[in-house]
């Protein structure tokens, strides 16, 4: 999205209280979603080796950023993008069971990002992951955990509510789930984006499910990896994929607003045909994709929350840099804090 400059703006915090606020929203969240999904916290890498399969790599195109490492006779190591596959060899590696699963802070660089008032060089989100079974490998099961993650998402609301009353609860009761299909044949004239921005304004919040196979239109809905998420397999209501979007209609921003991408991940059945459609097997041969299908990875459910992104909903903030500190160009901090948006 290009950059929005809401009329009138005005802050809801001065800047002596935001950092108090940020670290309030940020506390309780991970509180009560570690509590609603039995999670237990883990410490993350900033880094992994390339050529190991553990990095996501995201839509496929952006460059992770890499780094020889003297000690190691110059092998180079690289910035995650995501956690998504190295939670799955965690779970394995804790031995943690069915139903139980970690949650880490992770911190990325993307240097490709395109900035405007919600991405950033600069990446802060909770990734979690739960180990499942093979029955739990179903919508019904996915629904179940984004509900859970709904009634977090509402309950930090009402505790920014009560500690700080201007800030109004505007999240709608229940989260309406839409899959990208269903969406396609609702607004079959416009782009994947602009059905979003229509089924965010309309329901206040939505779950997409099935983003990464091919739509009835030829096209995915957004890309995905094809390691990590299931987007193929066809799921009890007749659609092809058990994974989705988290999106939220933004007052401020007067646009759709994602929050968390997640999904019940690959299968040794899902992972080859999901490589094989986007001409990846070759990817067989990284010891993660080979652990995986020697069945040697738990299976599992998981995703990524934004940290900044949640802050600055609750907050109701204009742009991103309200919340976390990153890299601006002199011309968008100019025209930012000509509309009273002060970045950090």
């Amino acid at each position: 999205m290009a950059l929005f400059l809401p009329k009138e703006y005005r802050p809801k915090m001065v800047p002596e209280m935001m950092e108090h606020a940020i670290k309030f929203i940020k506390d309780t969240f991970q509180t009560e979603l570690s509590r609603k999904l039995r999670l237990r916290r883990v410490t993350a890498p900033l880094f992994v080796l390339s050529g190991t399969g553990l990095n996501d790599d995201l839509n496929g195109c952006e460059r992770a950023v890499s780094f020889p490492v003297k000690f190691l006779d110059d092998k180079r190591a690289e910035v995650v993008h995501s956690l998504a596959k190295w939670k799955r060899v965690k779970l394995g590696a804790y031995n943690i069971a069915p139903g139980y699963g970690l949650y880490t802070d992770m911190n990325a660089i993307r240097a490709d990002e395109e900035l405007d008032n919600i991405h950033s060089l600069y990446v802060d989100q909770w990734d979690w992951e739960r180990t499942i079974v093979e029955e739990e490998r179903s919508l019904t099961f996915l629904k179940k955990i984004v509900d859970e993650i709904f009634d977090t998402l509402r309950m930090v609301e009402q505790a920014v509510y009560d500690k700080y009353p201007h800030i109004t609860p505007i999240l709608p009761e229940k989260i309406t789930y839409l899959h990208s299909e269903e969406l396609l044949q609702m607004y079959p004239d416009l782009s994947a984006k602009d059905r979003e921005f229509e089924a965010a304004k309309k329901f206040g919040a939505v779950f997409i499910i099935g983003i990464g196979d091919e739509l009835g239109d030829g096209q995915p809905h957004d890309g995905r990896a094809p390691d990590y998420d299931d987007w193929s397999t066809e799921n009890e209501e007749g659609y092809k994929g058990l994974n989705g979007d988290i999106i939220l209609w933004n007052p401020i921003l007067e646009n759709s607003f994602e929050i968390s991408s997640m999904g019940i991940r690959v299968d040794r059945k899902a992972l080859l045909k999901q490589l094989e459609k986007r001409n990846c097997l070759d990817r067989t041969e990284l010891n993660f994709h080979k652990k995986l299908l020697e069945n040697k990875i738990p299976l599992s459910i998981g995703g990524g929350i934004g940290q900044s992104r949640l802050c600055m909903y609750f907050l109701r903030c204009a742009h991103i840099g309200e919340v976390q500190s990153s890299i601006w160009g002199e011309e968008m901090v100019a025209e930012c804090a000509a509309h009273n948006i002060h970045l950090k």
